[in-house]
């Protein structure tokens, strides 16, 4: 009869995914060991041990999960599973968020193509219901009082305030988008050159330039040293005669067109902070539905789409078109949630000043001591310099440094209905700002809503407990590490280091690791239009968690952009059945003597390799450089101790010499669990899998075995 060793009888079937993955999680929720206090109970990590804590971001409640999705959360998981087994405190912190104008523009865009409805047509009310009931399935909520309470004290320390500043409106969504959350489209349209006294000016939206009275040169332009700043000059424009004035302004490309612009101030970032700087008129001329308004003449109540082509016969006639060209290629400005153009407008809205001093009370952030001034934009700035957050890969350092030097007061309303409103209540010309309304009926709360990366900005503090000083907030405040996608780092990391150095004076995380965009196997962004996306669910459900986990990380290198295809999630399929194997022939190798053997020197240096590989895999692990990590544990397992090691074990199992088979599976029983260590954090199930069937594990989980 032939010995299977000690090797169970799950071995004598095929590795099943599916049936191990649903087990597997089983055992760990029974064990708890996730809660740090479970871990600390049972003496596998020690009470004064450090904490090490992520925070996970908020979830997506707009759609389907994609593999961009996965990527992010096997990351964090390797990183937690392998401090786990470090020995530290580990907590992965979950929450829930609104993601509001994201939100807001599924709902309303089902409404519409299902009932033609807009959000006017159903009401404020109606609206909320059918956002609540969308909601429930994602548990899109979060504690109210943190994000009253943030608006509060900032506005309370002067850094929140409401003004009539440019803002990036969207007409078809009718609300005020981030500049972080502008999408820029590449489009063709003509550009027409005009004759605008005796100067030629170049513009792609003629149906803006009713108000243009300031004509804009760069000082250092010689061949306009003839004109002096403030001089005025009559010339004919679209409606008849008009008196412009000379500006000059650094801002003026000298290098574009003649060098010469006309500015919109209402209607340009650009232009309004040239208006500003010279104290110049500020005149809208296109309201918040893309109408034009009576500055316009003739014009007035048209929509600019269908205006701008009897606009350009008028100037035509008048003699003032110099040329049209055709070729012109640019980037329009959308907005990313809903997908409407943006046409920046000047609305009175709340914002956050970043430049407004202020005293910080309690610091932690070195270079900022408490009791000084700062501005949030130094306190930003002196986060990342000082070190007290490292970001990797470092060249986002740069990126990052660049977006603070050029950072705008941040315009935190919305004109949507859901998410959290303005903290703010009027009554008559009374203003009550507070984490708690007023008493009283004749209070009117404010009807905007704030920006989701203001609550979001709260995340890795609101989670555990704050405005109250709990106990976790004292043992896991700040977090360890902040791991997400590249493309949003201005979007949620620096908000985060925003809020959390003023609300808290600490820093929210202590590094930065910024994972790249998943992409298909021919490099495009994965789109429902292009039919490319592939969902993580589906993966696992075909090829295995593990297969999917290893799949993303592999050739993934910190920062970069990775391409995948469901043949390389199958190929890592392929991988887990291999260890499987392995384990089952490692196992009929062993005895009860095996565990007693005298070990040889050959067989010491096959264990001294395996030693070598986990040593190999933290490093890396702690250098966020997983790809390598994973590669390097892929190519040991299959290429030297399946091909090799096994192969040559064979024939010393075989053999008559009894000291040496037993040195030989010990050795194997030895390779095979550091092994499963080194690939634990990657791999857990399969690998979690064969552990609960070794006959001498120092562990009830490989999840609590020390690395």
């Amino acid at each position: 009869m032939e010995t299977r060793g000690l090797a169970p009888d799950i071995f004598l079937k095929p590795y099943a995914s599916i049936e191990a993955e649903d087990r597997i999680s089983k055992l760990w929720e029974k064990g708890d060991y996730a809660n740090p206090d479970t871990c600390v109970k049972d003496g596998i990590i020690t009470a004064d041990a450090p904490g090490y804590t992520i925070v996970l971001p908020p979830p997506n409640v707009t759609g389907t999960l994609h593999m961009g999705h996965a990527a992010m959360v096997a990351i964090e998981d390797i990183l937690i599973r392998y401090h786990r087994m470090k020995g530290l405190k580990t907590v992965w912190i979950p929450g829930t968020d609104s993601a509001a104008i994201a939100t807001q523009s599924k709902v309303e865009g089902d409404i519409y193509k299902k009932e033609k409805k807009t959000r006017y047509d159903i009401g404020r009310e109606e609206l909320m219901k059918r956002i609540d009931a969308f909601t429930d399935e994602s548990k899109a909520t979060i504690i109210n009082h943190a994000v009253m309470e943030a608006f509060s004290r900032m506005y309370k320390a002067g850094l929140i305030y409401r003004g009539n500043r440019i803002v990036n409106w969207d007409p078809k969504m009718q609300t005020t988008v981030s500049d972080d959350e502008i999408e820029y489209v590449e489009q063709k349209d003509p550009f027409f050159y005009f004759k605008y006294g005796p100067f030629v000016i170049g513009t792609v939206r003629p149906e803006t330039k009713f108000g243009d009275k300031y004509v804009v040169m760069h000082p250092e332009d010689t061949r306009y040293t003839a004109y002096a700043h403030g001089q005025k000059i009559d010339l004919e424009w679209i409606n008849g005669p008009i008196t412009a004035t000379v500006i000059k302004d650094e801002a003026a490309n000298m290098e574009m067109g003649s060098g010469v612009m006309t500015i919109t101030p209402a209607h340009s970032s650009i232009d309004f902070e040239i208006a500003q700087r010279h104290g110049l008129d500020i005149e809208q001329v296109i309201d918040e539905r893309g109408i034009l308004l009576p500055i316009a003449g003739e014009f007035a109540g048209q929509h600019i789409k269908k205006a701008r082509a009897a606009i350009i016969d008028k100037l035509k006639a008048k003699g003032l078109l110099e040329k049209i060209d055709d070729t012109y290629v640019h980037n329009v400005s959308t907005n990313s949630r809903g997908g409407g153009m943006i046409e920046p407008q000047i609305k009175k809205q709340w914002f956050i000043g970043v430049n407004q001093e202020f005293t910080i009370e309690h610091s932690e952030i070195p270079t900022i001591p408490s009791g000084s001034k700062t501005t949030l934009k130094k306190m930003m700035r002196a986060a990342v310099e000082s070190q007290a957050i490292s970001i990797s890969p470092e060249r986002f350092e740069r990126v990052y440094y660049h977006w603070i030097d050029n950072l705008r007061d941040w315009c935190i309303s919305r004109q949507i209905w859901f998410g959290h409103r303005v903290p703010v209540w009027y009554r008559g010309e009374e203003m009550y700002c507070g984490a708690v309304a007023p008493e009283g009926n004749e209070w009117t709360q404010d009807e905007d809503t704030l920006d989701t990366w203001f609550s979001s900005g709260l995340w890795t503090f609101s989670t555990q407990g704050w405005p109250d000083k709990t106990p976790d907030l004292k043992n896991f405040h700040p977090t360890s590490v902040l791991e997400t996608g590249y493309d949003i780092l201005f979007f949620w990391v620096a908000r985060m280091i925003l809020m959390s150095g003023f609300l808290t004076g600490q820093v929210p995380f202590k590094q930065v690791y910024l994972h790249g965009l998943v992409r298909d196997g021919q490099g495009r962004k994965m789109s429902k239009s292009l039919g490319n996306i592939i969902d993580p669910l589906i993966m696992i459900e075909k090829y295995g968690a593990d297969a999917t986990r290893l799949s993303l990380i592999m050739g993934a290198q910190p920062g970069n952009d990775i391409k995948l295809s469901e043949d390389k999630v199958r190929g890592y399929k392929h991988f887990a059945n291999k260890l499987w194997n392995v384990a089952r022939f490692v196992l009929e190798s062993q005895t009860d003597a095996s565990r007693l053997a005298t070990i040889n020197d050959a067989d010491k240096k096959l264990i001294a390799e395996a030693d070598e590989l986990r040593a190999y895999v933290a490093e890396h692990i702690e250098k966020f450089r997983f790809d390598l990590a994973a590669d390097k544990a892929y190519h040991f397992i299959w290429d030297r101790f399946a091909s090799e090691i096994l192969e040559a074990s064979k024939e010393i199992l075989k053999g008559a010499d009894a000291a040496a088979k037993e040195s030989r599976a010990h050795a194997l029983y030895q390779i095979l669990t550091t092994s499963l260590k080194s690939l634990h954090p990657f791999m857990p199930f399969v690998t979690e899998a064969i552990w609960q069937e070794l006959p001498h594990k120092e562990s009830t989980q490989l999840m609590i075995a020390k690395f």
